[in-house]
């Protein structure tokens, strides 16, 4: 486990090189529709995060971002009559696409809980329950390779400002989850990072990794970063409540460190449902107690002289199921840290997030990608695609809407970009 802790979120400055991938087929804009708007909660009125956005009986989907926005455009061939929107504690619900196009831009659904004491829970203590679920992997998810198209998107903030921003369409071979996690590969679709990289600082900051982070971060697939089976003996279990996650309840589960080793735990909660035991969803952070013990799990290489402090690593990683099969649906991290000069009286506060969202899948005739067209584990994605931030840049490709602070760095970007005559 200690290994597979230290490339959560590697900092480095390295380069690497693009090699393009020749993933789908190019649509017109004449051949989808888009649908807008955003989630909300029906009784308060506030808007809902990283709600799930799908086409019942398809693998299309997308993810709401952080403000409840979403965009889901859809093939016009696929015929699809609604569309469906899912969140944890939320009935699931179907809107009709036709209205929508018309007169929706606000999507609100209903709260749905079932209080803890009115339930009976199973006798079996939190970490049999969890160890449960790791015994059903087979039974609960793909037993067959599985090629996934995702979303990417990567940003850097110093303060409050965008050092950077690194978007790409990816392609995933995802082995069966019964195979080893090495077997899995990325590589690049389409790709853009922003043009407005700040050289004030002396630092510069890249993420490492890149969609290979992302993946990493798949714990039904990869437990050796939070249930390796050896390492649940060092965490205390309980059982905190009972929620709705796609019309399945679930057990929520809290864990914390009882133990003290020579690297980080976390402090989270996992989603098991009741029925089949299948992992739904895991929240969690690393515990920050020993800054300087966490800070050794983040860094690959920095300047001599430079201290770093980790002040905040947050990550949320999802699924979603269908044919009773459980898939891989979205990953967020965020990390916040310092960094500090010696002999310098101020230090500068970097922000690092990245999120994924799976919105299509393929399971037929898969193949697995060629090393060299494969995207290294050791890459940084802002290094290996170009500037350029046209709004039809994705064309049909399902994205994750950006965030109010992004949006607003982009339209920076775009507005230099012009007068710039790109």
């Amino acid at each position: 486990m200690k290994k597979i802790v230290k490339h959560l979120m590697g900092l480095s400055l390295v380069a690497a090189m693009l090699v393009p991938s020749v993933a789908a087929l190019a649509q017109t804009e004449a051949s989808f529709v888009t649908v807008t708007g955003v989630v909300k909660d029906e009784n308060t009125r506030k808007e809902v995060p990283f709600a799930s956005i799908s086409i019942p009986g398809t693998h299309i989907g997308t993810v709401a971002n952080a403000d409840g926005e979403f965009t889901l455009k859809v093939l016009k061939s696929l015929n699809a009559t609604d569309f469906e929107v899912t969140h944890i504690g939320y009935l699931n619900k179907r809107f009709n696409i036709e209205e929508a196009l018309k007169s929706g831009k606000t999507y609100y659904i209903a709260p749905h809980s079932v209080p803890l004491k009115e339930v009976v829970v199973r006798p079996d203590d939190p970490e049999s329950i969890i160890r449960g679920a790791l015994t059903n992997v087979k039974k609960n998810y793909s037993e067959i390779p599985n090629i996934l198209v995702g979303f990417y998107r990567e940003s850097i903030k110093q303060k409050r400002d965008y050092v950077s921003i690194s978007e790409a369409v990816i392609d995933v071979y995802k082995g069966a989850y019964q195979k080893e996690f090495d077997n899995d590969r990325v590589k690049i679709y389409r790709g853009r990072k922003s043009g407005d990289v700040k050289k004030a600082d002396t630092l510069v900051v890249k993420l490492q990794g890149g969609p290979h982070i992302a993946m990493l971060l798949d714990i039904v697939k990869n437990p050796d970063v939070l249930l390796d089976p050896d390492m649940l003996k060092f965490y205390s279990y309980e059982v905190l409540d009972l929620v709705s996650i796609d019309n399945e309840m679930n057990y929520v589960i809290g864990f914390t460190p009882k133990v003290e080793l020579d690297f980080p735990l976390y402090i989270g909660k996992v989603y098991v449902t009741t029925e089949t035991l299948a992992i739904s969803m895991v929240e969690f952070s690393m515990d920050l107690t020993d800054p300087n013990k966490a800070a050794l799990q983040f860094v690959r290489r920095k300047p001599a002289g430079l201290r770093f402090t980790p002040t905040a690593a947050t990550y949320l990683v999802t699924y979603k199921k269908q044919n009773d099969k459980y898939f891989l649906n979205y990953i967020r991290t965020e990390v916040a840290f310092k960094c500090k000069w010696n002999r310098r009286i101020f230090s500068s506060n970097y922000t690092i997030m990245s999120e994924m969202a799976i919105t299509d899948r393929q399971m037929d005739g898969v193949t697995r990608f060629t090393a060299k067209e494969s995207l290294k584990s050791t890459a940084v994605l802002a290094d290996m695609v170009p500037v350029y931030f046209a709004d039809d840049f994705w064309g049909e490709y399902n994205v994750i809407e950006p965030e109010e602070s992004i949006q607003s760095a982009i339209k920076k970007i775009n507005r230099k970009l012009k007068r710039n005559g790109n």
